[in-house]
This record gives C-alpha cells, structure tokens and sequence, in this order.
C-alpha cells in the first residue's frame, strides 16, 4: 500500500525537477512563449548576454537563421513597440555573417518612429545566417514583453521591405 502511494509521487517529483534547467534556460533563447501571439514559425532566437534586467545596460544578439535568409538582404529594419523606452547605441552595432562581421554602411535609429535601419556595405547572400548584435542598449526602465520585428530589403529595383519574423523579447 505504501509503495503504491510513494511511487507515483516520486515519479512527479522527478518530471517536475527536471524541467526546471529548461525552464531557467529561456532568457537565452525564446523558448518556450505562451500568450506571444507570434506563431512558431515566424518567432525568431536572441540572446541578452547581461541578462535583460530592467533599467539596466545590455547586449542584444539577435538571430536570422539561413533557412530564413532565402533572398539577399541588403538593408535591415526593425520595429518596436512605442512603449518601449530604451535607448540604442547606434555607434555599437555589429551584424555577423559566416563567422565574419560584415561591414556597415549606416546604422540609422529613428527614435520618433520606433525603428532601426541598419544597411551593410554588401548585401548579405541568401542563405546564410546573420546574427545583429546591438551593444550598449539600455533596457526599459519596466519589464515586459517586446516585440522587434525584422523586415528586410532585398537589392534591386523594387524597394519593397520583407516581413522575416519578430524577435519576442523579455526584459525583466
């Protein structure tokens, strides 16, 4: 009788403790995003390597996977909420393609509009993965979640920007 309570306890316990590295793990990565609203697809992966403490300064790392990358990309916009209050360094932005960086030719921050235009020398070739890094960001004075989304401008005539996907950031 004692063992047929003791063990389907324990097995709980066990399916519970180990979920918590996973569950610790999702400042990283996006993980694991209820209520998002962004669909799995579309939802893209970033790093904050200090943490994404509010009020605080950080380092946003910001991932295109090539699989994403199916046109050249000569120019990158990306959009955030108004409510968002943090300041970018315009002066500190790096974008990294096959383990080199890519040279920029302007990296522009329209603070009215709630976007960041960055334009590399070369377009970037499809197919390879880009990870923009945005160092000395300030995060938010409060926490939440934001949503930065990624369009892209492809070299040619028709100056169109391309929906890649939205990064759902976590700022605590």
């Amino acid at each position: 009788m004692l063992k047929q309570r003791i063990l389907p306890t324990l097995a709980i316990a066990g399916c519970l403790l180990s979920g918590l590295p996973a569950i610790s793990m999702a400042q990283g990565l996006p993980g694991l995003t209820l209520f998002g609203n962004v669909k799995g697809e579309n939802q893209l992966n970033y790093r904050l390597d200090f943490g994404g403490k509010s009020d605080a300064w950080d380092r946003y790392r910001l991932r295109i996977s090539g699989k994403k990358m199916k046109l050249a990309v000569s120019k990158f916009s990306i959009s955030y909420p108004d409510y968002f209050d943090g300041k970018f360094d315009v002066n500190d932005v790096e974008i990294i393609s096959r383990d080199k960086s890519v040279p920029l030719d302007s990296v522009k921050w329209d603070e009215e509009n709630h976007f960041l235009e960055i334009t590399p020398k070369e377009p970037i070739p499809a197919g390879f993965g880009v990870e923009i890094i945005l160092s000395n960001v300030k995060n938010p004075a409060f926490g939440g979640m934001y949503y930065f989304n990624c369009q892209i401008l492809t070299p040619g005539d028709v100056p169109l920007l391309r929906y890649i996907g939205t990064w759902v950031i976590t700022v605590q």
